[in-house]
C-alpha cells in the first residue's frame, strides 16, 4: 500500500498542529494566573511515577514463569535498568541500557 504525497503531507500537518495545540493549551488555560492550581501540581508529581509503573506492568504482563527461559531476559533487563538508574540517575541511560540489554538477550542468549 502506497501513500500519496498529499496524504503524507496531511499526516505531517495534522501531527504538527496537534503537537502545537497540546503545548499551547496550558498557556491558554493558566497564562494569566500567577499560581498553578494545586490539583495540577499534584498531577505533575503523581503521574510520572504512575505512568512508569503502568508501563512496567504492561511490559512484564506476558512473562511465562512456567516455561524456559522463565522471563530471564525481562528480569535481567529490569535489573539492568534499576542498577543503571541508581548508579547514573539518568532516565535516558536507564531506558537505553535496559532496552539494549533486552534486545541482546532475546537475539543471542534466549532466541526463541
Amino acid at each position: 500500500m502506497t501513500i500519496s504525497v498529499w496524504h503524507a503531507i496531511a499526516i505531517f500537518a495534522v501531527t504538527a498542529v496537534m503537537t502545537w495545540v497540546t503545548r499551547a493549551v496550558p498557556f491558554v488555560i493558566f497564562g494569566k494566573r500567577k499560581e498553578i492550581p494545586k490539583f495540577i501540581t499534584y498531577l505533575g508529581k503523581a503521574l510520572p511515577g504512575a505512568i512508569m509503573a503502568t508501563l512496567v506492568i504492561y511490559c512484564l504482563k506476558s512473562i511465562n514463569l512456567t516455561e524456559f527461559p522463565f522471563g530471564l531476559a525481562e528480569l535481567i533487563s529490569v535489573a539492568v535498568v534499576v542498577i543503571l538508574h541508581l548508579w547514573r540517575k539518568n532516565i535516558f541511560w536507564s531506558i537505553a541500557g535496559g532496552t539494549f540489554c533486552y534486545m541482546i538477550l532475546i537475539r543471542t542468549v534466549f532466541p526463541f
